[in-house]
């Protein structure tokens, strides 16, 4: 009885192993569930539908935000995964959970139904700026570019302050969300009322809560104290303490 549980153990494991494998090879081969690619400049789309150029506007205006990021490598290539019939952003979702989309390597991938003309992503009722997320999981592509694997979330142990609130301070720079001090009311205001957890902006999209004030922390820490990112990474100043310092140059405002 023992040999035969102990043989079903192996079984089992070389099952579970053999299908985190097949996962893990599909989700680094996008072009195994698409049935078309489309090349723009240092992009590779792929979708099963007829491609919306209008996301070609989308991605024009987030590569303009993230190259103004110091971690922004213009010879860098980028797939973008599209969530219009293909299997992908399931399998995607299946390693890392629901999300309005995801950035890895060098794969942005979209998991919400996206409207192009209306430059939104939604995903249970709420909904994100398409252009801002193509920047935001930009930025997680190249945050692993540049500091490789082992330096970068989810191996690394960096606060989720500095790596999500890094990739929202440059993706949102409409001119209703480049303020500080105008952001930092937005959130104090919020915070007085009972919130689902979500902040709106002017054009029907929003942010989650928690993602605002990673932005408000990162944001003080690049436009007014003046750090480098990888300055902000290398800090040891927990987050209490970083809060606690936009809070007093608010207050002086």
């Amino acid at each position: 009885m023992k040999k035969l549980i102990q043989k079903w153990i192996i079984r089992l494991t070389a099952t579970f192993v053999l299908m985190a494998v097949l996962l893990v090879v599909i989700v680094l081969n996008p072009a195994l569930t698409y049935a078309s690619k489309t090349r723009h400049n240092n992009f590779t789309i792929f979708h099963n539908q007829p491609l919306d150029p209008a996301l070609i506007l989308h991605l024009r205006q987030a590569t303009q935000w993230v190259s103004n990021s110091e971690y922004y490598d213009p010879h860098w290539n980028i797939d973008i995964c599209l969530n219009d019939g293909s299997r992908y952003p399931s399998f995607v979702e299946k390693t890392g959970g629901p999300a309005f989309g995801r950035g890895f390597y060098n794969k942005v991938v979209l998991m919400g139904a996206a409207d192009y003309k209306g430059n939104s992503v939604m995903l249970n009722g709420y909904r994100w700026n398409l252009q801002q997320l193509l920047a935001h999981e930009m930025i997680h592509c190249f945050q692993l570019h540049q500091r490789g694997v082992w330096k970068s979330k989810p191996l690394a142990s960096i606060p989720d302050w500095k790596w999500e609130g890094y990739a929202e301070w440059v993706s949102r720079r409409t001119v209703d969300q480049a303020d500080l001090r105008q952001n930092t009311e937005r959130l104090l205001q919020a915070e007085k009322t009972a919130h689902d957890g979500w902040i709106q902006f002017s054009d029907g999209t929003g942010s989650p809560v928690l993602y605002y004030k990673y932005r408000l922390l990162v944001q003080y820490c690049m436009e007014i104290r003046k750090m480098k990112y990888d300055e902000v990474l290398d800090s040891e100043a927990p987050q209490e303490v970083v809060w606690e310092q936009l809070m007093n140059w608010f207050d002086k405002q």
